[in-house]
């Protein structure tokens, strides 16, 4: 018995035999009953130690602790309720950890380092991905003998089929970590390679190699504009960065995979095991609350899976839901909990895809962002909105916002840095400002940009940890 259950059972028989002829007067109590009822589902769990075939990987890049607290309350509020006591599908999961996320030069990571622990095991320096702390960033004549041997080549060994599907680019960090090896994440094509680096080739051209290979079988997202010759038209819209004049979706759709680039053509997509290389977008793919003729994340994430369970020696497959980390640099948490909700609808949907008894599903993130929860607000306070009072004699807050020292009302939510910073720039390269007046109709915007402290054009990550 691990030392949970021993704790859980403890207080389990207290409660069924109180010390002393004690009287517990609140065993009625809902919240009591409720406390009982989890404690008799801890140990009616089963351990399942059967050996997975199957193995998803699901990411929320940026989807830190606090990040998903402010989705749970937006899906729970969306939901009719006060957000609190919303329970996302993940958060219902038998097992929870924790994991540190610095990179080995980093205190606060970047996705590169991050994706490279999660599919190569290791940490690493920040912005390299598939290689080890022995690489300086940058330099290509590091790389040889300094690769790691992710989790897609050891399962594609084992006869398993392997793929991933992103909002961001196809080319971006995560989705990156499942086949390449760069000694920077910003190489995506050619265009970005330094010259005289002979030992790797551009990210773009690695994941057509690993298609041709037979390493990646399901690769969709964003990016084309990695793909594709500079003088070349995209069907998504704009023109290729290419320099070297290899169009490789069509090198791609020559080796046999089928390219989807929008809702008809991937309503159209096999998946019967055909290799499928989805590219939506010139960049990313648009943020859930933008999203116009393109897959969401769950559609891409169930035609994966559909695809890659063709395999009867099972399949492993990465979800990154990117642009929750996007929106958050942008200091815009409206975008960011559309995002985290669309991403909870896709491990929604893959949970009811497979089979538990052979198929392990892990949620998780890479990093957090520099979020903060400002107090003390009333319950169900609109969690894109301002920060309400606590009626003391009810329980929804009073519908009066509360006000700081400066007699000005303040979000629920906001950033330590960012877009958003109240102080401003002065022509002398000074800074000093106050903070401006917020209504709850400006606040809950789905444009608006959250007040924040320190100025940067682009929020940052943060380092605590990460649930898993």
């Amino acid at each position: 018995m691990n030392l949970r259950h021993f704790s859980a059972t403890l207080l389990a028989a207290t409660i069924a035999t109180p010390a002393l002829g004690q009287t517990i007067t609140q065993t009625d109590n809902e919240w009591f009953e409720a406390g009982q009822a989890r404690i008799q589902s801890e140990l009616a769990k089963q351990q399942n130690t059967n050996t997975a075939k199957n193995v998803i990987l699901m990411v929320a890049d940026g989807n830190g602790v606090g990040t998903n607290y402010a989705t749970r309350l937006f899906m729970g509020q969306q939901d009719g309720g006060y957000g609190d006591e919303y329970v996302m599908p993940y958060e219902t999961f038998p097992h929870l950890g924790f994991a540190k996320v610095y990179n080995v030069n980093a205190q606060t990571p970047d996705s590169a380092g991050t994706g490279t622990a999660m599919m190569g095991g290791v940490k690493t320096k920040a912005g390299l991905i598939g290689v080890t702390a022995d690489v300086d960033r940058g330099d290509c004549s590091t790389l040889p003998g300094n690769t790691v041997t992710g989790i897609s080549e050891i399962l594609h060994g084992m006869g398993k089929s392997t793929g991933f599907v992103t909002t961001a680019r196809v080319t971006h960090a995560t989705p990156a970590s499942t086949y390449a090896k760069t000694v920077d994440r910003n190489f995506e094509d050619d265009s970005e390679l330094p010259e005289n680096c002979n030992t790797q080739t551009d990210i773009a051209t690695q994941l057509i190699d690993a298609m041709d290979s037979g390493l990646i079988q399901v690769a969709m997202g964003g990016g084309a504009r990695h793909f594709v010759p500079t003088d070349e038209e995209l069907l998504v819209g704009g023109t290729g960065r290419r320099t070297d004049d290899q169009n490789l979706i069509e090198e791609a759709t020559e080796l046999g995979a089928y390219h989807a680039y929008d809702n008809a053509s991937f309503a159209d997509a096999p998946t019967d095991g055909t290799p499928l290389l989805g590219l939506f977008e010139s960049s990313h793919m648009m943020y859930s609350a933008d999203r116009y003729d393109e897959p969401s994340i769950a559609d891409m994430a169930e035609a994966a899976v559909e695809s890659l369970s063709n395999d009867e020696d099972g399949f492993f497959l990465q979800v990154e839901s990117g642009r929750v980390d996007h929106a958050n640099h942008a200091g815009n948490l409206a975008r960011v909990v559309h995002d985290g909700a669309a991403f909870a609808e896709a491990v929604d949907r893959v949970v009811n895809m497979v089979d538990l008894s052979e198929t392990l599903v892990i949620v998780t993130a890479d990093h957090e962002h520099a979020i903060a929860f400002n107090g003390y607000c009333g319950r169900g306070s609109d969690i894109l909105g301002l920060c309400m009072g606590i009626d003391g004699s009810g329980v929804e807050h009073t519908g009066e916002p509360r006000l700081g020292s400066d007699d000005k009302p303040y979000t629920v939510a906001g950033y330590l840095n960012g877009p958003g910073s109240v102080l401003m720039k002065r022509e002398d390269g000074s800074y000093s400002g106050s903070r401006p007046e917020v209504s709850e109709a400006q606040a809950t915007d789905i444009d608006y940009i959250q007040q924040a402290l320190v100025p940067r054009s682009s929020e940052t990550h943060a380092g605590p940890d990460v649930a898993i």
